[in-house]
């Protein structure tokens, strides 16, 4: 199915308007990878469209054993993944079923209707990248309960606003929380210590290409590090400046941790998303 848009819009209204289908249908659609605009296959309810943009709906794809996003290694006992900017790893009250943990599910249940999966750490909604997730609930304890020995390299990649005077340091804080779940540096003895490590990898007038390892792993840590150090990640709307980000630039791009099962170290990896390269060229 094919649409060429006409009016200016988001993508989930502008599909509702213009398509004879239902809403929760359409919805299905996107959340398994199945819309695409211009050959892209996008999963974001918001997707911005301008006039003369192609849309093309796979209507055969959401019964197919695929998922909208990169699978880095599955096995009997787990499955890691590339999770996208903007998707929620699980449920809250607002948002029941466009969510990783609802997506991945239906995936291994429509190869198994047995299988069960679990979530083993989270990302924000916002922050794209590695995630890992049980299939049984033995090793999703295992690997919850020792996970800070389990894990041995946390690495991010984020765009930040401005040059960083130190091309590289290491800034340890303590952290607390409001009561509107606002994260701010507090002072020494207050709070929890967090220990943030980065390095400029390329820099240009506007922003700077940072690689960031975590010795801590606090809530919303990497963005109000950064923050702290006046130099906000782009398109962060929470800690940051109001700009023009199309996303949170923020990616959990290495993940190296101890797996049980085979008794080794296993290293994840990712590239670099498309829109990091972009902002610094």
């Amino acid at each position: 199915m094919k649409l060429i848009v006409k009016t200016e819009g988001e993508l989930l209204k502008y599909l509702e308007e213009n398509l004879d289908m239902p809403k929760k249908r359409i919805k299905q659609y996107l959340t398994h990878g199945s819309i695409y605009v211009n050959n892209n296959r996008t999963t974001k309810y918001n997707y911005k469209l301008v006039p003369g943009m192609n849309i093309t709906i796979d209507t055969d794809s959401k019964n197919k054993k695929t998922l909208p996003f990169e699978v880095l290694f599955e096995d009997d006992h787990i499955i890691v993944v590339n999770k996208p900017s903007g998707l929620l790893t699980i449920a809250t009250e607002k948002e029941k079923d466009r969510t990783l943990y609802h997506i991945v599910r239906e995936y291994l249940v429509s190869k198994d209707k047995t299988a069960r999966v679990f979530i083993v750490h989270r990302l924000d909604k916002d922050t794209s990248g590695i995630v890992v997730l049980a299939k049984d609930e033995k090793t999703k304890n295992q690997l919850q309960e020792n996970w800070n020995e389990y894990v041995s390299l946390r690495e991010y990649v984020a765009v930040v606003h401005g040059q960083l005077k130190n091309k590289e340091d290491r800034i340890v804080q303590n952290l607390g929380e409001t009561k509107t779940n606002l994260v701010y540096v507090a002072k020494k003895g207050e709070g929890k210590e967090a220990i943030t490590n980065y390095k400029v990898i390329k820099e240009n007038e506007d922003y700077s290409l940072v690689s960031v390892l975590l010795e801590t792993g606090r809530k919303n840590q990497i963005r109000v590090c950064f923050q702290s150090l006046k130099h906000p990640i782009v398109g962060d709307k929470k800690y940051g400046i109001k700009d023009n980000g199309a996303r949170l630039y923020l990616h959990a791009n290495r993940l190296k941790m101890y797996y049980p099962v085979i008794k080794k170290d296993i290293l994840f990896e990712t590239a670099n998303p498309q829109e990091f390269k972009k902002i610094m060229n």
